[in-house]
C-alpha cells in the first residue's frame, strides 16, 4: 500500500465561474428594459402634445368675427382647467381672469378680459366688442394653451 502514496497528488479545485462576460440573455433583457423606458416616455410626450394640438385645432375652427367664438374659447379654457387645474374650474369673474393671467407670460388686457367674462351673456348682434377684440382673445388663448398644456 505504501507504493501508491507517491502517485497521489493534491486535489485542485477548478477556477470559479466568471460573471463577465454576461450571457446574451442579459443583453436582451437590458435592451428590452431600455426600449420600454423610451416607449413609455415617448407615449407620455405624444399624449401631452396631442391634447395641445387638439385644443389649438378647436380654437382655429371658430369663425373670426362671431361672438360665439369667444364663448367657445372660454369653454376650451375651462375644459383645460378641469383637466389640469382642478381647483380653478370653479372660478368665475375677476378670480378667473386673475388665475388665467397668473399662468401665462402674456396677460389679458382689460377689454379682452371683459370679453372673456361677458361673451356668454352678450348677444351676437351686439356691437360692444369688435373683431379685433375677438382676435386678441384668440391670440391669448393660443399662448395660454401653448404654455399650459
Amino acid at each position: 500500500m505504501q507504493d501508491n502514496l507517491p502517485q497521489l497528488r493534491d486535489i485542485h479545485l477548478p477556477d470559479g465561474v466568471s460573471a463577465w462576460p454576461p450571457a446574451y440573455g442579459w443583453f436582451v433583457l437590458a435592451a428590452a428594459l431600455i426600449l420600454a423606458i423610451v416607449l413609455i416616455r415617448l407615449t407620455l410626450v405624444l399624449r401631452r402634445k396631442s391634447k395641445k394640438r387638439y385644443a389649438l385645432r378647436l380654437l382655429q375652427n371658430f369663425p373670426e368675427n362671431n361672438m360665439r367664438a369667444a364663448v367657445e374659447m372660454s369653454e376650451i379654457l375651462r375644459r383645460i382647467c378641469v383637466l389640469k387645474y382642478k381647483n380653478a374650474a370653479s372660478l368665475f369673474g375677476r378670480a378667473w381672469i386673475d388665475f388665467l393671467n397668473g399662468k401665462t407670460k402674456h396677460p389679458l388686457k382689460d377689454k379682452t378680459a371683459r370679453l372673456l367674462l361677458d361673451a356668454p351673456y352678450t348677444s351676437s348682434a351686439s356691437q360692444t366688442y369688435t373683431a379685433e377684440d375677438i382676435a386678441a382673445l384668440r391670440t391669448f388663448c393660443q399662448n395660454w394653451i401653448g404654455e399650459n398644456l
